[in-house]
């Protein structure tokens, strides 16, 4: 996020040349991964649940970055920091820069809100296709962006003692504005969020081992107590009707679905139930999507913490000598990001290393 970067004084050579191979090589890698996240998620079956539908919605946000911002970035990197274009153009870079990023951390606290609901208010909630709930999340994440970044395209970075050879925000104010909006208030609340998640799973873990062992020692029992024609009756009835969180407050409960291995008895599988009763229950897709989440989020905090540390404690403290190699550095680790995402979901996801292993060999 080239927010608030001025550029650093001139460079040598050598380091001009180093940050334009470097850009190249990394716009080459944004477009390159997250296309393909996109492109699996579009065509593959097995990928299209709603958390990868938010997964896509990030993917979009840092192509456009890699698209849009920041080609005139690693110009102006290449250039030693001396921006020789229009104050339009650049009002227009920073525009996109701070949308984009910030659209970046409002997509991962979308799904932090859709993980959130799904563990914790898990009834009615869909998990098969996207529906109005993520889709007014998604749209919200973009419009909030625009709303954080427009002040900077409808003129608030025309000051009167403007530099025009240097390419940044100029309002000290709208820094540390952009900067709790962006990062400082979205990132505690998306922590707490996970937190809350994780809770929950860690209470549906129990409940399933519980559940697991009620299963078990009625079956054992059953074994050696052969039920009457009664009994069995108001079994198999209770079999169809059975569902491992739909009434969680009852013990002994097995669950079931329609071939899909749940969190509820993951060994076993089931015949479809026949009738259409809404369940609540992650299978075993969605718990792997959700150990890739933190590693993601990880990942961002990593990545943008020292940028907006230092981005804000120049804009609050105008006494304090940050270098501009410093600020470079920060600027460059936030872009790398973008590129971290599909490496992310190759790693922790064999359906994603599945469908890239199989693009590869295409070209390969």
């Amino acid at each position: 996020m080239g927010n608030g970067t001025a550029g650093p004084p001139p460079a040598v050579p050598g380091h001009s040349i180093a940050a334009l191979v470097l850009g190249i090589l990394l716009i080459l890698l944004i477009v390159g991964g997250n296309g393909l996240v996109c492109l699996s998620v579009c065509t593959e079956r097995a990928l299209k649940t709603t958390t990868n539908y938010f997964i896509v919605s990030l993917a979009v946000a840092d192509l456009l970055l890699a698209l849009l911002v920041l080609p005139l970035y690693v110009y102006s990197e290449f250039q030693g920091g001396v921006w020789s274009l229009s104050t339009v153009l650049c009002d227009a870079l920073m525009t996109m820069d701070v949308m984009l990023c910030t659209a970046s951390i409002f997509n991962l606290c979308a799904i932090s809100v859709d993980r959130f609901i799904a563990v914790q208010i898990p009834l009615n909630y869909n998990r098969r296709q996207i529906d109005l709930r993520q889709l007014i999340l998604i749209s919200t994440t973009w419009i909030f962006a625009f709303a954080v970044a427009s002040p900077v395209i409808f003129g608030l970075n025309n000051v009167p003692d403007r530099d025009p050879s240097l390419c940044q925000l100029e309002d000290d104010n709208y820094i540390v504005y952009s900067s709790i909006c962006s990062f400082f208030i979205p990132c505690p609340v998306m922590l707490v969020l996970y937190c809350g998640m994780f809770q929950g799973l860690k209470r549906w873990e129990e409940a399933r081992k519980a559940k697991l062992r009620g299963c078990i020692h009625g079956a054992n029992r059953k074994l050696y107590h052969p039920p009457t024609l009664m009994e069995r009756e108001q079994t198999r009835l209770g079999l169809l009707e059975c569902s491992p969180y739909t009434r969680a407050g009852l013990p002994g409960e097995c669950g079931m679905n329609s071939g899909i291995q749940t969190v509820s008895y993951p060994h076993l599988r089931y015949p479809h139930p026949g009738h259409g009763r809404k369940r609540a229950k992650i299978n075993g897709r969605e718990r792997k999507a959700m150990r890739v989440l933190p590693v993601v989020v990880g990942a961002f905090l990593f990545c943008w913490t020292p940028f907006f540390v230092v981005h804000i404690t120049r804009a609050l403290c105008k006494s304090c000598s940050i270098p501009p190699q410093v600020t470079s550095t920060v600027t460059w680790l936030g872009y790398v990001n973008s590129a971290l995402n599909p490496i992310i979901y190759t790693v922790f996801n064999a359906e994603f290393r599945n469908f890239f292993r199989k693009v590869l060999h295409l070209f390969c």
